[in-house]
């Protein structure tokens, strides 16, 4: 039952992030959202200094944050704010996140039945074309629980 919940959960997320991609799109300007769209709007640093109840200097010191990846999502929502803008927040999966758990229930279901079809091998017993798609699908739906994908590496 959970299996399925979180499966629906998936979708959804899944559904939601589509807009998003491609990811490229979102690519972050050269100095930065900040400063393009502060540059956009035609606002000074010292103007936006006064916006954000900062002195001047903050705002070169904000912008590097943010071009260096070190600045805090609470400095970077009030800097959003000051500027009449939105942060947006999102983790966009490079693939599906139902991809995500497919290919991961896979590989473990692949290096699982490598090893028996191996051992079958060494003891003469190998059967042709042993590790067959519909196999490996049977495996993951059969043996294989959601909950255990993620405890190696």
């Amino acid at each position: 039952m959970k299996t399925e919940t979180r499966k629906r959960g998936r979708e959804r997320l899944d559904e939601r992030l589509a807009a998003l991609k491609p990811v490229d799109r979102l690519r972050v300007p050269p100095k930065g959202w900040v400063r393009a769209i502060r540059d956009a709007l035609g606002m000074s640093g010292v103007q936006y200094a006064r916006r954000l109840n900062v002195r001047p200097p903050s705002i070169a010191a904000l912008e590097a944050s943010e071009v260096s990846e070190t600045i805090q999502l609470k400095t970077l929502r009030r800097a959003a704010e000051a500027l009449d803008c939105t942060l947006v927040y999102a983790l966009v999966p490079n693939d599906s996140l139902e991809g995500a758990v497919h290919a991961r229930a896979r590989k473990i279901a692949l290096r699982n039945l490598g090893r028996v079809a191996h051992t079958m091998k060494l003891e003469a017993q190998e059967t042709p074309g042993s590790v067959s798609d519909a196999r490996l699908e049977t495996y993951i739906r059969d043996k294989i629980k959601e909950r255990d994908l993620w405890d190696e590496p």
